[in-house]
């Protein structure tokens, strides 16, 4: 990489130049919704694992969730977690503390410099950590020193929907249900319900993994990212599927919240095009195929997508469906903004050198034998991509180029700026 500007490497230092004509050089991506497995559910996969993947596909940055074995639910748990990342991981790293209905005094301690959030589960999902006390979730919004991100649905009208297709179905309920089960009501109601919590006390909470049009409306806009209380996310799998999808790849798009109609999908794209949502992640959640394989209701939700979120970002950008530099709005600058991270997100002089060299016209197709997650499975398999991830600096060191990843670095602990 050739250098610029004022600040000049030492004559004796190595300096590496590749060849960039006719690429795009980018600011590393920052998915701020994975679920990397690890402590205890390492065999769908761990931190060193999808960190792999992570880089491979041009992430530098993630923030892993709490619903491990055992839940990250306290400080201990939580710098255990850090020490394993020190050790594991080719991508930078944070953690968010989990919630629960009685583990107050712990999200109060949360230093804002070192923690990039508290989860909250409003709906139950893998790992059960639902809180569903309304005094709990007083204290929470309440008296949180970070922000607050939230999975939303409503776990009663989901259950009552449960209900409902066992009497019909049995145990054989048909994966196509799974949007009626996990449904579009169940997603507002409980995302509306955390909006006027956050607003009756001042918090700053995001949605994640926004699935409804519906939902949109909730969110702040028309003002700067910086200056939102309420901001949301939506997931690369909700812009690339939709329910006609389960048809063909039934169990490998998965997830809760579910994925949706084609209103639905349409309505999400609308809200990151005009600014009502502000981040483009991927709910990064591995389970192995034989798990995925089980009837509805013992298949597990969730699925990888870490390694093919850029890539997939770019092909709707050359399908016209989104600017380039909102794609680099949406999965890195805002990131950052976001969560206050400190000197990343950008490519500024004195910022970590957290680059992604890619090529917008080098297509390749995904198989079994180039992905690399842990699970050794993706919903893209079969899908050609019409642009490659040439090259990830992590920290300014070079962790991928053309295939090949370089484990002799790790990356480092993000930390966070607060006023």
């Amino acid at each position: 990489m050739q250098y610029s500007g004022s600040r000049i490497p030492d004559p004796g230092s190595q300096i590496q130049i590749l060849d960039a004509t006719g690429k795009f050089l980018l600011p590393g991506i920052i998915d701020d919704q994975v679920h990397f497995r690890d402590p205890g559910l390492t065999a769908k996969g761990d931190i060193y694992s999808e960190s792999r993947a992570a880089v491979a596909g041009g992430v530098t940055s993630f923030m892993d969730m709490p619903n491990t074995n055992p839940k990250t639910i306290t400080h201990k748990l939580l710098e255990e977690k850090f020490e394993i990342a020190a050790q594991k991981s080719l991508a930078n790293y944070t953690f968010f503390l989990g919630a629960t209905n009685d583990n107050l005094e712990e999200v109060r301690k949360i230093d804002p410099r070192k923690v990039c959030g508290v989860k909250v589960f409003l709906g139950a999902s893998t790992g059960n950590m639902l809180v569903d006390q309304r005094k709990a979730l007083e204290g929470i919004f309440s008296q949180s020193p970070v922000l607050i991100a939230i999975h939303s649905e409503d776990e009663a009208i989901i259950q009552a929907n449960i209900r409902s297709f066992r009497d019909q179905y049995g145990e054989n309920v048909p994966m196509e249900a799974h949007p009626l089960i996990r449904s579009a009501e169940a997603c507002y109601r409980s995302s509306e319900r955390a909006v006027a919590l956050a607003r009756e006390f001042g918090s700053r909470l995001h949605i994640l993994h926004l699935s409804t049009a519906l939902e949109v409306s909730l969110l702040d806009k028309e003002m700067p990212l910086r200056e939102k209380k309420i901001t949301g996310e939506v997931c690369v799998h909700h812009l690339w599927f939709n329910d006609t999808d389960y048809a063909r790849l039934g169990a490998r798009i998965k997830w809760n919240p579910a994925i949706k109609t084609k209103e639905d999908q349409q309505a999400l794209l609308d809200g990151v095009l005009n600014g009502s949502i502000d981040l483009i992640a991927t709910d990064h959640a591995p389970h192995l195929l034989e798990e995925k394989a089980n009837p509805y209701f013992s298949s597990p939700s969730g699925g990888p997508l870490i390694q093919h979120s850029l890539v997939a970002m770019l092909e709707m950008h050359l399908q016209g469906k989104i600017p380039l530099e909102m794609v680099v709005q949406k999965m890195a600058h805002n990131p950052a903004e976001l969560f206050r991270i400190e000197k990343r997100g950008y490519i500024r002089e004195g910022y970590f050198a957290d680059l992604v060299l890619v090529d917008l016209q080098a297509p390749w197709t995904v198989t079994p034998d180039n992905i690399l997650y842990k699970c050794g499975w993706s919903p893209f398999e079969g899908d050609t991509f019409r642009s490659s991830v040439l090259s990830t600096w992590v920290n300014g060191h070079l962790a991928w180029h053309q295939g090949i990843i370089d484990e002799t670095h790790k990356g480092q602990r993000l930390s966070f700026h607060y006023e």
